[in-house]
């Protein structure tokens, strides 16, 4: 057997299990083996795991994987924390502007003491419909209105949206947002490969704040209120069209330990 060492971190509510792969001796193959790491009684215990991998041009690529173990869409609060991670390593030499290839693209980011602000991925198709909305942010989103957000019950609601055949057969995060006032909004999510209410969502407060703009359009800044903290979204748009998305919020270092594979 082998010890590999890891690193825990979190973004408002949301923690990865993160792992310095620049060697390759992490096997990304391997979903039994992710799927227990992320296990909360069997194994170190997260709502997904990260790969920090080399790029010929950039300074890193994320690779992200889901707690069921398979390698998964963006995810928003992950790529705060891995970029976080990567600051903390001496990996990163201008802080203040870098960036990283994921899954759904090239990141840019800055980090400044224990925050991070990333940037998204371009947003130009948007599915309105009477009582939802749908797009994807890096992942795809269901996004619905409701009073009372505190009183839902969001595992229940959001895996019936998550499995309906209408998203079928890949599924959906699933999110529900409240106004509070202005441009302060609340919001609970149902995370794909999570199947569970998770803390915080990246993807999910971003495709929210592009919801609620739709709703009240003379706001492009968003302050968030998730379970695990506060999150901002900010972004320019014109005719439906969203660019220049930065999701900023805290990236904290939990702990480090090895456990044997």
């Amino acid at each position: 057997m082998s010890r590999i060492e890891f690193f825990k971190y979190q973004g408002a509510g949301n923690d990865f299990i993160i792992i310095d792969n620049r060697d390759r001796q992490f096997n990304g193959d391997n979903i039994s083996l992710i799927k227990k790491l992320c296990d909360r009684r069997f194994g170190i215990g997260g709502d997904g795991l990260m790969l920090l991998e080399n790029h010929s041009d950039m300074d890193f690529t994320m690779r992200y994987f889901n707690a069921d173990g398979r390698e998964a869409s963006m995810c928003g609060n992950g790529g705060r924390c891995i970029a976080a991670f990567a600051v903390h390593q001496g990996i990163i030499e201008t802080p203040d502007n870098f960036t990283f290839m994921a899954v759904d693209g090239e990141h840019q980011a800055s980090y400044n003491d224990g925050t991070v602000n990333l940037k998204m991925i371009d947003v130009d198709t948007i599915s309105i419909q009477p009582n939802h909305t749908f797009l994807d942010t890096g992942s795809p989103h269901h996004v619905e209105f409701v009073d009372k957000i505190e009183q839902l019950d969001v595992y229940k609601l959001g895996k019936e949206v998550r499995y309906s055949e209408h998203y079928a057969p890949d599924g959906t995060n699933v999110n529900f947002v409240q106004f509070k006032d202005l441009n302060n909004i609340k919001v609970r999510t149902y995370e794909r490969g999570v199947e569970d209410e998770t803390l915080a969502c990246g993807t999910g407060v971003v495709a929210s704040a592009i919801s609620a703009h739709l709703k009240k359009p003379e706001y492009n800044q968003f302050n968030i209120e998730v379970l695990g903290g506060n999150l901002k979204v900010t972004f320019d748009t014109e005719n439906r069209q969203f660019k220049n998305i930065w999701l900023e919020g805290p990236a904290t270092f939990v702990f480090k330990g090895s456990i044997e594979m």
